[in-house]
């Protein structure tokens, strides 16, 4: 892949916006792809607005995504769709709450790896190293109920 692709998530504090980065770093670093990280928290402890970024190709220059030039926009929550839409390129893919099943969703804290599961569905990276960073990165009692989650997410994602 020569060309660096660009990742936004967006949401509000608390939805584990920065955790959906991080595994997604971790998983790209450990797929070979250099690969850059950027958060801005805003007011993540009241529940206000937090976006974080991954660049990952090649070769990465700079953390930050330029405006308007996200490949993949994913949107925690569904206030913030209109804030952050300024982001997405032109043909860039949006992923929502209404991509995924949350009808399905076992408890409200894992809806983040719903949605990373409907990420990983567009990103070509190998199944098996998703589980395994996921399984690093939270603690073992939330390994079922996470796992079950991204895949969900990732079969939606996967039907469209």
């Amino acid at each position: 892949m020569e060309k660096t692709t660009n990742v936004t998530v967006a949401g509000l504090g608390g939805q584990g916006v920065l955790t959906v980065t991080d595994i997604l770093a971790e998983v790209l670093f450990r797929a070979g792809f250099d690969v850059k990280k950027s958060e801005v928290h805003g007011m993540s402890q009241r529940g206000g607005s937090v976006s974080s970024e991954v660049r990952f190709g090649k070769a990465v220059a700079s953390p930050m995504v330029p405006e308007g030039e996200s490949d993949y926009l994913i949107v925690m929550e569904p206030t913030q769709v209109e804030v952050n839409q300024y982001k997405l390129r032109p043909g860039g893919v949006l992923i929502t709450t209404a991509d995924v099943p949350t009808e399905k969703l076992k408890n409200p804290k894992a809806l983040n790896t719903m949605m990373l599961g409907a990420l990983s569905a567009h990103l070509g990276v190998d199944h098996a190293l998703w589980l395994e960073v996921i399984k690093e990165f939270l603690p073992q009692k939330l390994h079922e109920l996470n796992l079950e989650m991204f895949e969900l997410g990732r079969q939606a994602a996967l039907k469209k």
